[in-house]
């Protein structure tokens, strides 16, 4: 996998079992998003993940990173992400994850948070910031902070991922594209615990919840633009939780802030 270059072409759309799994950690640094770093069992911090478990593929360094060294990640604007996602979208420590283009969604995978378990027995929670060609439908690209947090030396470098819920890095962000106006809106919901499903608006063009169309990239347009004033985005998690979020207006490349977050139980 190494060398392959990440591409933000949507394949194919990965639909989610609808069963949830809980399983434990051990009490790393949850903020990093780390379980199982060190020998011991994983004994507490629950982790709640989502869907089918891939099991077929290995770990590859990326390197996968927010200086884009390599290559540019999927899921980000044209120059990258910004500096002040940095701590949120990196989980604390930029451990960040690349997935194969068989699993991208359509742009419905960025920003979701991965489990991955090494076949040694390590595991660590990553964001997944790309998608792109790989050997193997099942193998993940990763950060430096992740290969160094879970690489013991083994080859092959054996691992699991399934999806999962994220560490508590704040509350949701709000990224609209420096090109958005009010004929045509487009954003990135960011930082979202729980993988978003759908994102809805009702606007001053829109009287009834009208569901933005999601890009390759991860972003939501609304093509006819949300129009002056007021509006409300509704957005839904793949586990059902819904939240509404108000706004008097935006500004063109405007990054927001919210107080709401969704629950993991």
């Amino acid at each position: 996998m190494i060398g392959q270059k990440w591409t933000g072409s949507a394949l194919v759309l990965l639909l989610f079992a609808a069963g949830i799994v809980v399983l434990s950690c051990d009490d790393g640094d949850d903020r990093k998003g780390i379980g199982n770093v060190g020998d011991s069992d994983p004994t507490s911090n629950s982790v709640v993940e989502y869907g089918d478990v891939h099991s077929g593929g290995m770990y590859h360094l990326g390197p996968v990173d927010f200086a884009e060294t390599d290559w540019h990640n999927a899921c980000a604007p044209g120059p990258g992400y910004r500096a002040e996602l940095l701590e949120s979208t990196g989980l604390g420590g930029e451990y960040l994850a690349g997935v194969s283009n068989a699993f991208n969604m359509g742009g419905g995978i960025c920003d979701a948070c991965v489990l991955i378990e090494t076949g040694q027995g390590k595991s660590i929670v990553a964001r997944v910031v790309t998608y792109g060609v790989t050997s193997h439908d099942d193998n993940l690209d990763v950060s430096p902070s992740v290969y160094e947090s879970i690489h013991m030396g083994e080859w092959p470098r054996n691992m699991s991922w399934q999806l999962t819920a994220c560490p508590d890095t704040g509350n949701l962000i709000y990224e609209f594209q420096t090109e958005a106006n009010i004929w045509w809106t487009s954003l990135w919901v960011r930082n979202a615990r729980v993988l978003i499903d759908k994102v809805e608006v009702k606007s001053s063009n829109h009287s009834e919840y009208y569901e933005l169309r999601r890009g390759g990239d991860g972003t939501l347009t609304d093509g006819s633009g949300f129009g002056d004033g007021p509006f409300t985005l509704r957005m839904t998690a793949i586990d059902g939780q819904v939240i509404e979020e108000n706004f008097d207006g935006f500004e063109t490349g405007e990054l927001v802030f919210s107080n709401q977050q969704f629950q993991v139980n």
